[in-house]
Parts: structure tokens; C-alpha cells; sequence
């Protein structure tokens, strides 16, 4: 039963992880929003700044892991 619940929160597609990339960039954009007005200036845009690229690293890495999980596949039924 617990494998089941498990599974629900796997990313197994390029869509699913465009997905929460989005979701995160949402999330990552509106909390740099509030960095501009809590912190104006040259700071608040560095804030902004680490926020958004945080988003993009996180992305490349999903998408980096589900390109070596499907390799992986690959490789596990060839042999």
C-alpha cells in the first residue's frame, strides 16, 4: 500500500517534471516579488535574482535525472 501512495509522487515523464518546474518558478517568482518590496534596490534584485536561479537548476537537474533514469532502463534490459 505504501508503494502505491510512493508512487503518486515519482516523476516518471519530461511533462510531470515541466510541471513542477513551473510550479516552482511560480512559487520562486512571487517570493521574489516580495524581496523587491521588502528590500528595494540593488539587494532586493540580487534576492530576485537567487530565487529564479534557483528554479533553473533545480530544473536541469530533474530533467538530467529523468534523461540517466531512462539510460539506465535502456541499459538494464539490453543486457
Amino acid at each position: 500500500m505504501l508503494t502505491k501512495i510512493g508512487r503518486l509522487f515519482q516523476i516518471k515523464t519530461r511533462f510531470e517534471a515541466f510541471l513542477i518546474i513551473y510550479a516552482l518558478a511560480l512559487g520562486a517568482v512571487q517570493r521574489g516579488s516580495v524581496y523587491l518590496t521588502q528590500y528595494p534596490g540593488f539587494g532586493g534584485k540580487l534576492l530576485f535574482l537567487a530565487c529564479t536561479g534557483a528554479v533553473f537548476m533545480a530544473g536541469a537537474k530533474m530533467l538530467d535525472c529523468l534523461k540517466h533514469e531512462k539510460r539506465l532502463a535502456a541499459a538494464g534490459t539490453a543486457e
